[in-house]
């Protein structure tokens, strides 16, 4: 796969929710395979982002399968962790707003409030569970790749805060958008 076979808004059929893997088999592994490579695609595509996580139903797969980069900061590091089936099982900490970015919401951001730690259980690509408890910005990367499995995007949180809307310029800093001309009837966030 490669940065072409990731669906956007307005396609609806990222507002579906994702299916549970009941078997994790080759074809499942050769899509986690696939998702990593789109993902890299689109960042070796992006000057100034970094591809940090996917969910299958952004190559228009429904099923519950995120895979996350291993490491943020460092664009060589190129490898990705699986997480199938993954679920909140707690929030905790306290809530925060931050930028977030979207492969399936092209060329806009958003400030969104996430909380700052959870609690997740899901499936290794092995079908080991996995319990993790995530903070700061892994804990935003998780909230916002399971809600792609529930069929929500990060403009949900947002639509009616006419001062969360972003793009990012030419030199890599974000620019504020003018809800009431570039967001609220833009059927490309809807």
């Amino acid at each position: 796969m490669t940065k072409d076979d990731i669906i956007a808004l307005p396609n609806a059929h990222l507002r579906k929710r994702s299916s549970k893997v009941g078997f994790i088999s080759d074809d499942i592994k050769q899509l986690v395979t696939a998702m990593k490579d789109a993902t890299l695609d689109w960042e070796d595509s992006r000057k100034h982002e970094v591809g940090v996580a996917l969910a299958a139903i952004q190559v228009d797969k429904p099923l519950r399968i995120v895979v996350i980069r291993n490491n943020f900061d460092n664009k060589e590091d190129r490898n990705f962790r699986v997480f199938i089936n993954p679920e909140i099982t707690k929030f905790e900490g306290i809530t925060e707003e931050d930028y977030e970015g979207c492969l399936s919401v092209r060329d806009v951001y958003g400030k969104v409030p996430r909380n700052t730690k959870i609690r997740v259980r899901a499936l290794d690509v092995n079908g080991k569970e996995i319990r993790i408890t995530a903070e700061g910005f892994l804990a935003r990367v998780f909230q916002h790749e399971i809600d792609h499995t529930n069929g929500k995007l990060f403009v949900d949180h947002i639509k009616d805060n006419p001062d969360a809307f972003f793009v990012l310029g030419e030199d890599g800093h974000l620019i504020k958008l003018n809800y009431e001309k570039d967001v609220r009837d833009n059927p490309i966030l809807w």
